[in-house]
């Protein structure tokens, strides 16, 4: 049996690659299994695996899964980021590498009876102050999944739309790539017909679920050196 391994963020950086093909004896093996033989092949990410989430075919994956000959396993850090069919409810799901127009995302959202949009617009910090004391950041570098963010956007518009019946549009769009200091990064909005309609609580609500559950990470590269920022989230069966 062979499966496809995808390794990312910090894995891919320790292994030396992004993905390579896993020959495995058994005909059915579970995720866990298939972690601890990507531990043997890679020595390197063996501690870093222990703390990855997995995803199965672009879906989170528990440990007791069964994978099958010709599957896709990704292993990836805890998360630090298409339009949409009704006119009455339009979304747009982007991970652009160049800057976008925040007036074209706002167009595409809005319709006839929008009187609101509400934005979150993340950028590049050059500054950040730990323990108190100054760190500097010369750029970040981006990466995702990109299948599976673009399907957990999707998920995330659905959750908002489930608690925000008055949301009109959705847009979630993550930047990918080299970005530098004063770049925007991240991008939630929501429009809705009056600002009372639900806009502010979603594109705060989206903001938040874009760090759970959307496969994307950073590299802060500073002066001395540079890491990858892991979050601390850890997927359950409902994401």
């Amino acid at each position: 049996m062979i499966v496809k391994i995808l390794l990312f963020a910090t894995l891919k950086d320790r292994a030396g690659v992004k993905s390579f093909d896993l020959a495995l004896s058994d005909s059915e093996i579970t995720v866990a299994a298939v972690r601890q033989a990507v531990a043997v092949r890679f020595p390197a990410v063996t501690k870093h695996l222990e703390t990855a989430i997995a995803a199965l075919n672009e879906e989170f994956a528990a440990p007791e899964m069964t994978v099958k000959d010709g599957d896709s396993i990704a292993f990836f850090p805890p998360v630090s980021g298409g339009s949409g069919e009704s006119p009455a409810h339009p979304e747009i799901f982007l991970l652009p590498d160049a800057p976008y127009s925040i007036d074209a995302i706002i167009a595409a959202i809005t319709i006839p009876a929008t009187g609101a949009v509400c934005i979150f617009s993340g950028t590049v910090r050059g500054e950040t102050t730990s323990v108190g004391e100054a760190q500097r950041t010369l750029r970040l570098e981006y990466e995702a999944y990109a299948p599976m963010a673009l399907t957990k956007m999707r998920q995330v518009a659905q959750e908002i739309r489930m608690r925000w019946d008055g949301v009109q549009g959705i847009a979630i769009v993550q930047r990918i790539g080299v970005l530098e200091v004063g770049q925007n990064t991240v991008l939630i909005a929501c429009s809705s017909a009056h600002r009372d309609g639900g806009c502010f609580e979603a594109a705060r609500y989206g903001i938040d679920r874009l760090k759970e559950i959307v496969p994307v990470w950073k590299k802060d590269v500073r002066p001395d050196g540079s890491a990858w920022i892991e979050g601390g989230y850890y997927p359950t069966p409902q994401d």
